[in-house]
């Protein structure tokens, strides 16, 4: 595989407890870098708490539940995400999820109205996201599952959405805005308060298809959300790393969770991830506390 950075001790140490809550790995519909039995261990061999699973296309409560048990000490958490592939905002399999200990129910991503019609751009040299050869692949299928709506056309929250809401609420999981543009994300976010939802982490809002405003991203802080910066984000080139770091300090420390999203095959080793984001992180001014608050505080909260 490709050389990749080494994380410093000093860093290693720093994220020592946290949980990375979005990763992408085996077994898995594309190619991924490790399996889940493979990164409990190195997780727990590094000082690392635990890990999400994150999968556009199948919920991974199950397995999370098994990995957990096979790997004493390294707490592993499962996810839904609501695209086509788990009929869409599906009440229903969110609350099978939750039934099985999902943490996380990822609003659509690659069947988001914003993603299937972004014109967005990557910067130049950046690496493209996996799922999007399999999206082709699919497509050039006929298998084209129908956009998952969140809004009505009068721009309010649909009804369905308010249903997953409520069984988000009822099961104390955490609402993460997947690939949602900045209209629906605010509008979602408000109402998922509203309807009692404690946690709520709006996903990687520099990503390509998301670019957040730095006026947006206060005002759903304001809202109580979580801010995701994930390390491929500005690794993959998709965002430069001094964009992300003014975003993070325009809308405070203690508003920002780190992620890797990692477990591409030609991207660093997973459980690096956190480690090589603090090092860039400190190397950019911010301070050691500050660096725990967003990799370890919060990461727990999410996963608590």
């Amino acid at each position: 595989m490709t050389d990749h950075p080494v994380p410093s001790v000093a860093a290693r140490e720093l994220v020592s407890g946290a949980y990375d809550t979005h990763v992408h790995i085996a077994p898995d519909v594309m190619d991924r870098r490790i399996d889940d039995l493979s990164l409990a261990a190195r997780f727990a061999s590094v000082g690392l708490a635990g890990f999400i699973i994150k999968s556009h296309y199948v919920t991974t409560a199950e397995r999370a539940a098994v990995v957990s048990k096979a790997v004493p000490g390294v707490d592993v958490l499962g996810a839904i995400t609501l695209n086509g592939s788990m009929g869409g905002m599906n009440p229903a399999a969110v609350e099978i999820a939750g039934r099985l200990g999902a943490r996380i129910v990822w609003m659509p991503t690659v069947d988001s109205r914003n993603q299937r019609s972004t014109t967005a751009a990557d910067l130049p040299g950046s690496k493209p996201a996996m799922w999007g050869a399999l999206q082709a692949d699919l497509h050039a299928q006929g298998i084209v599952p129908d956009v998952v709506e969140v809004l009505s056309d009068d721009g309010t929250v649909r009804e369905d959405v308010r249903k997953v809401l409520r069984v988000i609420a009822k099961h104390d999981m955490v609402l993460a805005t997947g690939h949602l543009s900045a209209a629906e994300i605010l509008a979602v976010v408000r109402e998922a308060r509203a309807l009692g939802v404690r946690r709520v982490v709006v996903t990687h809002p520099e990503f390509t298809s998301q670019r957040l405003s730095v006026e947006d991203q206060r005002t759903l802080a304001a809202e109580g959300a979580l801010l995701e910066r994930c390390f491929t984000t500005p690794y993959t080139g998709k965002v430069a790393w001094p964009d992300l770091f003014d975003n993070i300090r325009a809308v405070g420390v203690e508003h920002s969770v780190l992620s890797s999203d990692l477990g591409q095959p030609f991207n660093p080793p997973v459980e690096d991830g956190l480690a090589l984001f603090a090092d860039k992180l400190l190397e950019a001014g911010f301070k050691e506390d500050e660096v725990r608050v967003m990799a370890v505080d919060n990461s727990r909260f999410i996963a608590s």
